[in-house]
């Protein structure tokens, strides 16, 4: 089918053409800025489905499978959570959050993949030694980075799904934290992250020969009180994992908060947190809007959920944990299968008559070749040395 009314392709077709004359972003956010605005529409092609039973046809179009869109991720995240809680240790669960501060947001925009690989690592190794220290016992991490907040701007932060576990020398698995209520310490864990980061980011500014230039910014954040968010924990990893689910394969901003879309630019909502996370409208410059979500494109082929320690592939198949009871499935099923035992979506259902049966597929008539889109003209007729 094909989205109709305010969402985020309509605004990359109205100010798009603009942001790109203005700003000259790389040729992979363009790219990707093109895929969101073509997904569910004519360009990506797509079939004609007939029912057998009423006889009717509906044309469904392709979807762009960007993870930077909006409508792609819901059987992503489905998917996601089924295959988590398949292995998931029958420990109680924590969540941490690392947050950069926001001094660091003009080196970030130098080198994004760089800074975001840093705070990897810098969170990894801060939990790591903290399971060390404590407990004597390697421990685990799922990592999920995010970089926005609720107006778009640039908040790098890393979200942290934690085990109450960790795997001793001996290669027992053996159960942590006191009474199960705390993990660890909550104000030792802010100042070793900052200076495990502020480590790699002299280092990485001495490479480039710039660490007086930023040496005011260093001494600024290191008399700066960093704080690292610990949450309780949960009943039960069923719980924690849908909880982490909605911070997976989310994007910078849903169609469904986006109110307006007109010439002066977009009026979405946000939650303000400084006032009781009230909902308020937030009006951009379309040019603006766009800016701030480009911002938020990962590089190329950058992993934004990881497996550290005990939660990894390697360690995984190193032992054998006490872990949940799988949920029964088919031993053989379709993804579409799949997508309605999870969303209750069935994808082979007729719409009108609500019968299902497999439906008759036939290419669309449509000439996807000659579909270009404003965005796609104006990349191939400026040319604004993108190769």
């Amino acid at each position: 089918m094909q989205d109709t009314g305010n969402g985020l392709a309509q605004i990359i077709g109205r100010f798009a053409v603009q942001l790109i004359i203005q700003y000259q972003p790389n040729s992979f956010i363009v790219r990707t800025l093109d895929a969101l605005q073509k997904c569910r529409t004519p360009a990506l092609g797509g079939h004609i489905e007939r029912c057998e039973c009423c006889k009717r046809e509906r044309t469904t179009y392709n979807s762009c499978r960007n993870r930077h869109c909006p409508k792609c991720q819901a059987a992503k995240q489905a998917f996601w959570v089924e295959d988590r809680m398949k292995d998931a240790l029958a420990v109680k669960y924590f969540h941490v959050v690392f947050t950069a501060p926001h001094e660091l947001n003009e080196l970030c925009m130098t080198n994004s993949e760089w800074f975001y690989n840093a705070m990897f690592q810098c969170a990894w190794h801060t939990l790591q030694g903290f399971g060390y220290s404590h407990y004597g016992v390697g421990s685990g991490a799922i990592c999920i980075l995010h970089t926005w907040g609720q107006n778009l701007s640039l908040h790098p932060h890393i979200h942290c799904l934690v085990p109450a576990a960790g795997l001793t020398l001996k290669g027992n698995l053996k159960r942590i934290t006191r009474h199960g209520k705390y993990l660890y310490p909550q104000a030792m864990l802010g100042p070793v992250f900052r200076g495990k980061l502020l480590g790699k980011v002299k280092w990485y500014l001495s490479a480039k020969g710039l660490p007086a230039a930023y040496q005011p910014m260093i001494n600024l954040l290191y008399a700066k009180n960093w704080v690292v968010d610990v949450e309780p924990s949960f009943a039960s990893p069923v719980h924690i994992v849908k909880y982490l689910s909605q911070y997976t394969h989310r994007v910078a901003i849903t169609n469904q908060r986006i109110q307006q879309i007109d010439k002066g630019g977009v009026t979405f909502q946000m939650k303000d947190y400084a006032d009781h996370s009230k909902q308020k409208p937030i009006h951009l410059e379309g040019v603006e809007f766009l800016r701030r979500f480009c911002m938020h494109i990962l590089p190329k082929r950058f992993v934004r959920i990881r497996y550290f320690g005990i939660l990894s592939s390697k360690m995984k198949c190193a032992f054998k944990p006490e872990t949940l009871k799988p949920v029964p499935v088919a031993v053989k099923e379709t993804p579409q299968d799949r997508l309605k035992r999870l969303l209750q979506f069935d994808v082979y259902q007729c719409p009108y008559c609500k019968k299902r049966q497999d439906a008759t597929h036939r290419s669309s008539t449509q000439n996807t070749c000659a579909i270009q889109s404003a965005l796609s003209a104006t990349v191939r007729n400026k040319n604004l040395m993108y190769r």
